[in-house]
């Protein structure tokens, strides 16, 4: 009985061995198959990493250079850019006959004693037709207060005449009375006094007391 038990181990014995060493065998080259794969997902991830790169730096460079023309005409145009120094306004359009004189701003004075009566005065005597009531004149024009000679309205300031209906109550009566009759191209002072401006009364921002202008008549139609 031990006899057979004996030999069956024995005979058990050889085939535990094989079939451990086939098993170790068959777990080495798993193990080596996925260390193989392992480094080849690997190297191919590298890889990637690597043309990725190269793609981004060419990108890169590329914009870059695509920036500098931009950067560079924005920059050029920033330097021929005026500087933002304030300006005088531009001169009115003119007829092309016009004297001279009424191409520049004129200086206007305080007057002189009581003013009691309007006073009409031609500085420059213009070549076209007199103005009539009802038209429409175009004028340039400085207004300042009679006693003082300050200055408190200009069309000079603004660039551009003023165009407005004659003789007809639209304006104050000073002017109403005092650019009837003047010749298209002429520059006259009108000295007015309150009655005939806008009264003694400062209220609502208007120049009170006597007022001189200066206008120069530039049309009428």
């Amino acid at each position: 009985m031990s006899e057979r038990v004996q030999n069956r181990s024995a005979g058990q014995s050889p085939g535990t061995k094989a079939e451990r060493r086939l098993a170790a065998q068959l777990a080495a080259k798993k193990a080596a198959e996925a260390k193989r794969r392992r480094q080849s997902i690997l190297g191919a991830f590298v890889g990637v990493l690597a043309v990725a790169g190269l793609i981004a730096g060419i990108v890169w460079k590329n914009s870059g250079d695509d920036d500098k023309p931009a950067n560079t005409a924005a920059q050029a145009s920033a330097s021929a850019a005026p500087s933002a120094e304030p300006t005088a306004p531009p001169a009115p359009q003119l007829p092309a006959d016009i004297d001279p004189a009424l191409k520049t701003k004129p200086a206007v004075e305080a007057g002189k004693g009581e003013l009691t009566k309007l006073t009409v005065t031609t500085l420059v005597k213009g070549k076209g037709p007199a103005v009539k009531a009802g038209q429409n004149i175009t004028t340039n024009y400085v207004g300042v207060f009679y006693k003082d000679g300050k200055e408190f309205d200009a069309s000079w300031n603004n660039g551009q005449p003023a165009t407005f209906p004659i003789g007809v109550g639209q304006v104050i009566p000073g002017w109403d009375k005092g650019l009837v009759g003047v010749p298209v191209g002429s520059r006259v002072q009108l000295d007015i006094p309150a009655d005939l401006a806008y009264g003694n009364d400062a209220s609502g921002g208007r120049p009170a007391g006597p007022l001189r202008f200066v206008v120069d008549v530039l049309a009428a139609q």
